[in-house]
């Protein structure tokens, strides 16, 4: 629960032993029918000592939810043990991101019992994620070439941040490695900024800028990506749009394209159905996407859902139409609307850690859409965490990068 305001409490509940023998001896299967699992009961053999302990720890468990949104009645708090013979708890039903962690005892007589519950603040708890959310396995052999790797084409002279940014929201989606191709003239500015990022300096047809001259040099390292990134920052020279168009339909892995390739193919749109294989994931703004699609932003604005469907089924990609709920539209059909409003990441450059986050997360074997619908959920999350604690203005883009891993990892413990 890294980043967000946390409640804590304590429950503590005593039973005598006796107690639960003499309701055993009364009510049998029906008694332990009611008030202990399938499971727990299995465990516990009637053991009235094992039993007594099971029931305290419950009541303790109940306590600490006292004064708070939920409830949890017995027979949805099932305690078994753990590997090491302690006990564990698990809450049958929507825990809201609560822990809970229990001891018990035994001592003249009586079954003694203590449960600590931590759970996010009513009001702090994230938004329920969509159907299509997913993070990518993380087995505990794996090693760099398990997470794959991403090569991401951007920066250029004075947007040198978009390129540190995206590589490195990459690194911490968990890619196995990150390859930023930037153009010479720029590359030691990166070199330095980008300490876990391979930055690599490639040819320029302009002071800072790349051009069909690194054409080669990109098509050689994309070889061995398994998820490619273009467009941070890449600026809008002649050549450098020229290098995207020719790009585009070559590139043989999963491909996101955002900002300035998006800019660079809005009057070649159709190029998109060149591609061959998985679908590219496009980015837009509804800026972006006006200039797209030929319509006016409010017309983008008034039917995200529809026009972004219609985009991904026309252009054979999976479209990404950014804002408040933002959208995601496959080209088979699928459309995830996330339930995020943040108005905290409406700052420079948030919009480059949410494309090197979703290309990052394909590049660990999850499919464009999946990706897609998995990134924004988790970018907007570290938003709205940030945005609790300093307000809904003032965000940096930079500060994403650091809450990226503490959601995904909340994410996994609330499975």
């Amino acid at each position: 629960m890294d980043g967000e305001a946390v409640l804590h409490r304590h429950g503590i509940d005593v039973l005598e032993i006796a107690r639960m023998e003499t309701a055993l001896n009364r009510s049998g299967p029906g008694f332990l029918a009611r008030a202990f699992t399938p499971a727990e009961v299995a465990e516990c053999g009637g053991v009235a000592a094992r039993l007594a302990g099971r029931w305290a720890a419950k009541e303790a468990v109940i306590k600490c939810f006292a004064a708070t949104p939920i409830c949890f009645p017995r027979r949805r708090i099932e305690v078994l043990s753990g590997p090491g013979g302690e006990p564990q708890v698990r809450l049958l039903g929507d825990a809201r991101g609560a822990r809970v962690q229990v001891t018990i005892t035994h001592d003249a007589g009586l079954a003694i019992a203590s449960a600590w519950l931590e759970m996010p603040e009513p009001g702090e708890r994230p938004p329920a994620p969509p159907e299509a959310v997913r993070l990518p396995e993380r087995p505990p052999d794996g090693h760099k070439g398990t997470f794959g790797t991403v090569v991401v084409v951007a920066g250029s002279r004075g947007l040198t941040g978009a390129a540190y940014l995206s590589a490195t929201a990459g690194v911490r989606a968990g890619a196995g490695l990150v390859r930023l191709l930037v153009a010479e003239g720029i590359y030691p500015i990166l070199a330095v900024k980008c300490t876990e990022a391979m930055a690599t300096p490639l040819p320029e047809d302009a002071p800072g800028a790349l051009g069909p001259t690194a054409l080669e040099a990109v098509e050689e390292h994309l070889r061995a990506a398994r998820a490619a990134l273009l467009g941070p920052g890449l600026g809008r020279h002649p050549a450098t749009w020229e290098l995207v168009r020719r790009l585009v339909p070559r590139v043989g892995c999963p491909l996101v394209l955002d900002a300035d390739a998006l800019n660079a193919l809005g009057e070649v749109h159709d190029r998109l159905d060149r591609l061959d294989g998985v679908p590219p994931v496009l980015t837009p703004h509804p800026g972006e996407m006006a200039r797209l699609t030929g319509r006016s932003t409010r017309e983008i604005q008034g039917a995200r859902h529809e026009i972004a469907a219609a985009a991904a089924r026309e252009w054979g990609a999976v479209v990404l139409l950014k804002g408040a709920r933002t959208v995601v539209a496959a080209p088979d059909g699928r459309l995830s609307e996330d339930p995020h409003e943040v108005p905290a990441l409406a700052s420079g450059g948030t919009g480059d850690v949410l494309g090197g986050l979703v290309a990052g997360l394909i590049a660990q074997g999850l499919d464009p859409y999946t990706a897609a619908v998995t990134g924004v959920y988790v970018h907007a999350e570290a938003g709205r965490r940030l945005q609790a604690r300093l307000g809904t203005a003032g965000l940096l883009a930079s500060e994403l990068l650091g809450e990226i891993p503490p959601v995904m990892k909340s994410m996994r413990e609330s499975g």
